[in-house]
């Protein structure tokens, strides 16, 4: 049987993955969009008001912010003292943003790609891939009909922080610390209508809760992983750390732990690759740069490096040769501006300068601001 051949095959269909197909099969490219769907589901994650209108421009976001996500009105934070600070969308120009119900807004933008000329492969992992004689990929496809290969031209990495596909094609991974998140989802309250997600911060962390729309909440404990707080046995023990809190404590404590409830943990670093791009392949969201959850801006950078890098291969195949350098230039832009907002932000905490967690992050700003960010 003669492999199916198509120009670009995009490994991931996340946000990132999605956005890229989407604006590739619009500009009349053949694309295959793989989703392996395998790992933890994704919980408590937002979206800022102005990705609505990248959404928009897509074409899918009446289709992908419907009903189902709650909208959120705000972000609350104690941070830098144990009053709390607001931030309401009453001010954005682009009005309220969205708490996601994450499994159905992928699960929607992956049939907006489909509808938009993309073939999905869902539950299907992409295998590393092989050089063919005419210098593009064959790639063997797992799903649950068995494997397959197919070939392409170019592959778009977007497997989140794994990075798959850049390295094995030799690409590094830099991470910049060890940040990790344990997070627990509590019992139902049918009655909650909390519209802000809040950060806390703490001796040796932070603290993340929002309302997700099953009326369930969300608690995540950020720390390092080689700290002695990132030892947590089960639901209890963060539970009990959390009643330590004040304003996290508030809003979680009604809601109380549900049954069985194990805490989950998760990498939440930020990190980069030493390179966006190389013989075939582009790296797009998580994949090529991870900021940390502190940003509230993964979604939206994932959507954004989608659609960025689908425009650059897209008018480097039609003959730009600088398209593909420019997308790795923006993409190093933004991520040298996350550092130096990262560490503004860090710096506004100087209640425990002395801990380890914070020590480590008010430290080398010059330093951190140029590291591994080549352009």
């Amino acid at each position: 049987m003669t492999d199916a051949r198509y120009e670009i095959v995009i490994a991931g269909g996340g946000p990132a993955g999605c956005a890229a197909a989407l604006a590739l099969t619009r500009a009349g490219r053949s694309v295959l969009l793989a989703d392996a769907g395998t790992g933890p589901p994704k919980v408590g994650e937002s979206l800022v008001p102005v990705a609505g209108r990248l959404l928009a421009d897509l074409g899918v976001a009446r289709q992908a912010l419907g009903s189902g996500h709650l909208p959120c009105y705000g972000n609350l934070s104690a941070w830098g003292s144990s009053e709390l600070h607001e931030v309401h969308s009453l001010s954005d120009p682009y009005g309220h943003g969205w708490h996601l119900d994450r499994q159905l807004f992928d699960r929607r933008l992956r049939t907006a790609a489909r509808a938009a000329g993309a073939d999905v492969a869902e539950r299907t992992t992409v295998r590393p891939p092989l050089r063919t004689p005419d210098g593009g990929w064959r790639v063997e496809l797992r799903g649950p009909a068995g494997a397959r290969s197919v070939r392409c031209a170019w592959l778009i990495d977007a497997t989140g922080r794994r990075a798959a596909v850049a390295t094995r094609c030799g690409a590094r991974r830099h991470t910049r610390d060890r940040l990790t998140a344990t997070h627990l989802t509590l019992a139902p309250l049918p009655d909650a209508a909390d519209g802000c997600s809040l950060v806390e911060s703490g001796p040796d962390g932070w603290w993340y809760t929002t309302l997700l729309p099953c009326r369930r909440r969300l608690i995540a404990y950020f720390t390092d992983a080689d700290l002695p707080s990132a030892r947590v046995c089960g639901a209890e023990q963060l539970w009990q750390r959390m009643l330590r809190t004040r304003h996290v404590r508030a809003r979680a404590e009604p809601h109380g732990l549900a049954p069985g409830s194990v805490p989950r943990r998760a990498p939440a670093y930020g990190a980069h690759l030493d390179r966006l791009r190389g013989d075939g392949w582009i790296a797009v969201g998580d994949a090529g740069t991870a900021f940390d959850p502190l940003s509230s801006q993964g979604v939206l950078t994932a959507l954004v490096t989608g659609l960025n890098a689908a425009q650059a291969l897209d008018a480097h195949l039609r003959g730009r040769t600088s398209a593909l350098a420019d997308y790795q230039h923006r993409v190093r832009a933004a991520y040298a501006a996350y550092l130096g907002d990262h560490h503004t932000v860090h710096q506004q905490e100087g209640r425990w300068a002395e801990r380890p967690f914070w020590a480590r992050r008010l430290v080398g700003a010059t330093t951190r601001l140029t590291e591994g960010v080549p352009v």
